[in-house]
């Protein structure tokens, strides 16, 4: 028996189909939106459909950006000889958040899981090759994720990477201020011991 009207159920569908929404969230949602004024799910509904026209990847970076190429590319005071590679425009964000690198950027579109479906030739491992061949590059700083499927796309790049000659650096994983070590993963620690560091 259905309890709700056909319009709530559809609502309730298309929540369903975003990323991490289960059955219960995508019904809590859909009687959020009727909670609000017309006006407010007027604006939600402009701002996606604004959000969708508007925004692209730009062609260098594959960032989210609505000017081509985005601002950060387009910039001349950032460091174009350090390249920056990191799965997802979110990580984009994370890395400029700390307001440490002032390098580009180049985003993979994911990283490698066969489990999953996605391969090497899926990600823009092609138009990384063209750009450290055509431009001046001479450093990559590998900023994946310290997942198994982050280290395999690692691994990947480092063996195309290496005979060109290019300096390969990676971001280096520890353990975040204030945990403690029985909670960290067997990843992240091995991480932090190889990459520990000198006291003065």
């Amino acid at each position: 028996m259905n309890y709700y009207a056909k319009p709530f159920e559809d609502l309730i569908s298309q929540f369903i189909k975003l990323p991490g929404i289960g059955p219960k969230s995508a019904q809590r949602l859909a009687f959020y939106i009727l909670s609000l004024p017309q006006n407010e799910v007027k604006e939600l509904s402009d701002a996606l459909i604004e959000a969708k026209n508007k925004i692209k990847f730009c062609s260098k970076c594959f960032n989210l950006t609505i000017d081509d190429p985005c601002i950060i590319c387009s910039d001349n005071l950032r460091d174009k000889t350090k390249l920056c590679v990191v799965a997802e425009p979110k990580d984009l964000i994370a890395i400029e958040r700390s307001g440490q690198y002032t390098g580009l950027y180049h985003i993979l579109g994911g990283v490698i899981s066969p489990l999953d479906g996605i391969s090497p030739n899926t990600l823009r491992i092609k138009e990384l090759l063209t750009r450290i061949k055509n431009e001046n590059i001479k450093e990559i700083i590998m900023a994946l994720n310290p997942t198994v499927e982050g280290e395999a796309t690692v691994i990947y790049l480092t063996k195309l990477i290496s005979p060109i000659g290019i300096e390969l650096t990676r971001i280096a994983y520890g353990l975040p201020a204030g945990s403690d070590l029985d909670y960290a993963d067997e990843i992240t620690i091995m991480r932090a011991v190889n990459d520990r560091v000198k006291i003065k």
